[in-house]
């Protein structure tokens, strides 16, 4: 990605360098064993369903770790997750004048490890996450070399779309999507629950193609190969690679995210269009999806 002289998002909350600490309860330890078994359960990136898991279990708070120093390469991925975030807000206040709204950008904490959040305790093992308890994303920056030496999903804008993806969240929040479908969620059967946060992690996945395409109009930021590396991003993590790679074999009744051709499809639908009226992942029968 061409990005240059581009600006860096003020709506950032840097929290690296601090550490979780016990508060009260079970501690940090039960608090990141609550989380992931609910995590694997559910499958959703968004914690709001995970709240009352993390009173139960105790309080986090955070400490700074005595004023660790960063390796050039962790700032310049805060330079560059800092520019990815400004680029979306550009975007998506563009795109919501189109409908009569008013874009209300959300911030991204850059933590290491666990952190604290308006939806309870989270860990670097969830991967990105939003909340919308708190408006915020949260990003260990250690993840995009996980996702390098763990998936082969490396370069640039396999990075920018994963910032893009969960600031797609933030865009189905204000559109009123996420809680919605929350809402209808926990009604449901775990298994029907799972085809509705399909759905949403396609949309998701969507907006960052939309993102994408209209940033690259403003700002002429793709390259050669850049595709590419989104693409083969979306494929690995896809439910049923993931799934496949873990264990074998994969079970479509517990796929939270999308299969690896779904993922890429409604990416590259984004990418292609640049209309968020063809996000239409709620409308399509499952065949189509």
């Amino acid at each position: 990605m061409k990005l240059t002289g581009r600006r860096e998002s003020s709506n950032v909350d840097d929290r690296r360098g601090m550490t979780a600490a016990k508060a009260g309860g079970a501690g940090i330890v039960g608090i990141i064993i609550a989380l992931v078994m609910t995590f694997l359960s559910k499958g959703s990136l968004d914690l709001n369903d995970i709240i009352s898991n993390v009173v139960t279990q105790g309080v986090v708070t955070e400490q700074a770790d005595g004023g660790r120093e960063f390796t050039e390469e962790e700032q310049a991925l805060a330079t560059f997750s800092k520019q990815i975030l400004a680029g979306t807000e550009d975007v998506w206040t563009e795109e919501f004048k189109k409908l009569g709204r008013t874009y209300e950008p959300p911030k991204m904490v850059l933590y290491t490890g666990s952190v604290q959040t308006g939806c309870g305790g989270g860990s670097a093992s969830m991967g990105p996450f939003y909340c919308s308890a708190d408006q915020c994303l949260y990003i260990d920056l250690s993840f995009f070399s996980s996702m390098k030496q763990q998936l082969g999903a490396d370069g640039d804008f396999a990075y920018a779309y994963v910032i893009a993806h969960e600031v797609g969240h933030h865009v189905e929040y204000l559109l009123g999507t996420l809680g919605k479908v929350h809402q209808q969620m926990s009604r449901l059967s775990e298994a029907e629950a799972n085809k509705l946060s399909v759905r949403l992690e396609l949309l998701a996945d969507f907006y960052a193609g939309v993102w994408a395409y209209h940033d690259n109009k403003m700002f002429g930021s793709l390259e050669e190969g850049d595709l590419e590396e989104a693409i083969n991003c979306a494929q690995v993590i896809g439910d049923n690679y993931l799934q496949e790679k873990a264990r074998g074999y994969s079970q479509p009744e517990t796929f939270t995210h999308g299969t690896s051709k779904q993922r890429m499809k409604w990416l590259k639908l984004g990418l292609q269009t640049g209309d968020i009226r063809r996000g239409t992942t709620f409308q399509c029968s499952d065949a189509e999806l």
